[in-house]
């Protein structure tokens, strides 16, 4: 009996307690959004993150679409402007520097931030080139560095046609552009040296390294009054500063210190002693250069080969006070356009006029 009133009570309690739970208000029970349409603010959170501007990528897109062109910053810029225009304008409208107000100050925005990539950029694509000097050139190649110097010294450069008509390509193009760069902005009277006019009596090798591509004369009174040029005659002081150059179509890592040691073997006579290239690839190359120089003292002009005015003196040559003579006369002995060069200054000393007609000194065409 007591046993039945036990079972009867439990489940008195246990009926008890479900009507409790079924009676529960219905503003107490979770609701449960199950809806398939995402809210408003996550949608356009998403158009957005679709529409960001991956600068990295940009510019590699833009190098890799015309493989081995080289481009300015500037160029890469106004690319992906064009290219991406959705995401750049959100770029612009993300952007909270109050500066980036017009298409252009977002182009301006665009150049800054490349140029900031650009390390990071190289070091996980090294197929990534830069050109040194202003303005830096991106392009992007597979080839090797030594593979690189070797297609830019088969591949003709922009034919060049000299005064006696004759069309030179290649290295021999950039001679009358570097005698225009030092006529024009340098002061300085060129003459080409022609390695073929020399004698060779030492064998094939015997003058390897020996002969500058180019040398120069700068007439330091150009612009002084006649009486104090008539007083340096006679107090027989330096009227004149003697300048020697290296040339090559393209510098990088793989070809830099035998370039630069050529300069050094053939240029160091000279007051001013310079090695010259139309293309410096990458960084390392032109720090590479400036360790050299501490030693050497030898300079590095970037020559322009589209606007040879544009062209840089990136390292100043340092200053020899007196000219390597013995040197001088082993060139002139054993070459025929280094022996009229010096014929040219000797001159110049005894006349106190350089004849234009005497140096390699390119016409201006319109």
């Amino acid at each position: 009996m007591l046993r039945l009133l036990l079972q009867n009570q439990r489940r008195f309690f246990s009926q008890a307690k479900s009507r409790s739970c079924l009676a529960q208000p219905t503003q107490h029970r979770p609701k449960i959004d199950i809806g398939c349409a995402a809210p408003q603010q996550g949608i356009q959170t998403l158009k957005e993150s679709a529409m960001t501007l991956n600068l990295g990528k940009a510019i590699l897109d833009c190098v890799q679409t015309r493989h081995e062109e080289k481009f300015t910053a500037r160029q890469i810029a106004e690319w992906i402007f064009s290219t991406y225009p959705a995401e750049c304008q959100q770029k612009k409208t993300n952007s909270q520097a109050t500066y980036i107000n017009t298409d252009g100050d977002l182009i301006q925005q665009l150049v800054a931030e490349i140029g900031s990539r650009r390390p990071s950029l190289q070091k996980k694509h090294p197929e990534l080139k830069v050109t040194e000097g202003r303005p830096r050139k991106y392009y992007y190649t597979t080839q090797t560095d030594i593979a690189a110097v070797a297609a830019a010294e088969s591949t003709a450069t922009k034919p060049t046609t000299q005064a006696n008509g004759n069309v030179t390509t290649g290295e021999h193009a950039l001679y009358p552009l570097l005698s225009r760069y030092l006529s024009d902005e340098c002061g300085v009277y060129a003459k080409r040296i022609d390695e073929k006019r020399s004698s060779n009596k030492r064998g094939p090798n015997g003058n390897r390294w020996l002969y500058p591509d180019v040398v120069g004369m700068q007439d330091l009174g150009v612009e002084w009054h006649q009486q104090v040029r008539d007083c340096v005659n006679h107090y027989s002081d330096k009227r004149t500063k003697l300048w020697s150059f290296e040339v090559k179509l393209l510098i990088n890592m793989s070809n830099v210190r035998e370039c630069f040691f050529q300069t050094v073997s053939n240029s160091s006579w000279a007051n001013f002693a310079y090695l010259v290239a139309a293309e410096i690839e990458g960084p390392h190359t032109l720090k590479e250069l400036r360790m050299l120089f501490a030693a050497h003292g030898i300079g590095l002009i970037k020559l322009d080969s589209d606007t040879p005015a544009d062209s840089q003196i990136l390292i100043p040559a340092r200053e020899r006070d007196d000219i390597d003579w013995d040197m001088a006369n082993r060139l002139a002995t054993e070459n025929r356009d280094f022996l009229e060069y010096i014929k040219c200054v000797k001159q110049f000393y005894q006349t106190g006029e350089a004849k234009p007609a005497d140096w390699d000194i390119p016409e201006t065409t319109d």
